[in-house]
């Protein structure tokens, strides 16, 4: 087996490849990424750890047909490393030699019989733009919760209507939702998903980057494939294993109705946010006190060190005093892509939302909302 191919083709390919490696693989063998050379001279590079799969399909300028298993994390360190020549990859008995300009590495190959086959793709079920599915995924997936134990807390639910795809997160301090529209294969199809919210960010991101659309690939109800999902770009195809579906009404946490609605500058808000926190215990909150025209941000009390910022506003409603987790609104502010934030509260005991920029009517409801439960202040 031997293919060549340019060097930065190569490189990107396996350091995107590489993403599914497992850090601490069960097997020694997981810790390798498949390369084929197929009877057609397509190269394909893959990964796969029983919970996420990744393949690469290149065109090289001239192959030999063969399969190999080698370490993916050394191969993606050797090709990031090399000139920007052309590689020669050639697979010389127990060892495969990787050839480029005067640059050549010699490393061990791995049983390739012992690798697990990847998974077959769930039937494709719709395609969606790549930038609007990046960019919505990074929305949610911010607030999906990091702790292992509450697994289905870290997903990202996916919920299927005809032409409409939302997706929802929570951690229960805080929960994101993003509707888009999407192009179904069928315009009936109907599908819920609980997909890992660090596999879906990451898997999102790197496709985003194709400029090209990106096919979801799942079964509806009952179909083949069911347990799995799959998303392919460009060449690029990506699976995980779904979570269990369970997940909180989350529809009837959302509040209708306010009694005050605040717009900032984003920016200004955000620059507001950080400096304040400064003072601010990892666990202790950041104060905001809306009054007619300003916002009054303040962090730190007693004998502690304190801060305090006052920022315009256009603000409507009953004056209140509400304080939240400064990291939590941080990202909050991060994710809406906007240069105005709204942020609308009923009391500073209950949810306040925030979305980005005005609706184009105060009846709508804006694509993104980011729920974030207050913290009580002591009275």
């Amino acid at each position: 087996m031997m293919f060549r191919i340019e060097r930065d083709v190569l490189a990107e390919a396996v350091a995107w490849t590489a993403r599914s490696l497992p850090a601490r693989p069960s097997v020694p063998v997981l810790a390798g990424m498949r390369l084929e050379v197929t009877e057609s001279g397509q190269l394909k590079l893959s990964g796969f750890d029983y919970e996420v799969s990744a393949e690469v399909t290149l065109e090289p300028q001239s192959g030999e047909a063969g399969v190999v298993l080698v370490s993916g994390k050394l191969l993606a360190e050797i090709t990031r490393a090399l000139p920007a020549q052309p590689v020669d990859f050639v697979v010389e008995g127990a060892k495969a030699v990787v050839t480029c300009g005067s640059a050549r590495f010699t490393l061990l190959t791995m049983p390739v019989e012992d690798y697990p086959s990847l998974p077959t793709m769930p039937p494709a079920a719709g395609r969606v733009g790549s930038d609007v599915f990046a960019s919505a995924v990074s929305q949610v997936a911010v607030a999906a919760g990091k702790d292992d134990t509450l697994p289905m807390l870290t997903g990202v639910r996916m919920e299927i209507e005809g032409d409409t795809v939302t997706l929802a997160a929570t951690d229960r301090y805080r929960l994101a939702v993003r509707e888009l529209k999407w192009q179904p294969g069928q315009p009936d199809f109907s599908a819920v998903a609980m997909i890992p919210g660090k596999t879906l960010a990451d898997a999102a991101k790197a496709l985003g980057s194709t400029g090209a659309e990106v096919e979801i690939a799942m079964s509806s109800v009952g179909g083949t494939g069911e347990g799995m999902i799959g998303f392919s770009s460009a060449g690029r195809r990506t699976t995980t294993r779904l979570l269990d579906p369970e997940f909180p009404k989350y529809r009837s946490l959302l509040p209708t109705e306010f009694s005050a609605r605040a717009d900032l500058s984003t920016s200004a808000f955000v620059e507001a946010v950080k400096r304040v926190a400064l003072v601010a215990e990892r666990n202790t909150p950041v104060r905001l006190a809306f009054r007619g025209g300003e916002v009054v941000l303040e962090a730190g009390s007693g004998d502690e060190a304190q801060a305090v910022e006052v920022l315009p506003v256009d603000f409507e409603g009953d004056d209140i005093n509400i304080a939240f987790n400064h990291q939590f609104l941080l990202e909050g502010l991060g994710a809406i892509d906007s240069d105005v934030a709204r942020l609308q509260m009923t009391t500073s005991t209950k949810p306040a939302i925030l979305t980005g920029g005005k609706p184009v009517d105060d009846e709508g409801t804006p694509d993104y909302r980011y729920l974030i439960m207050p913290i009580r202040l002591s009275s």
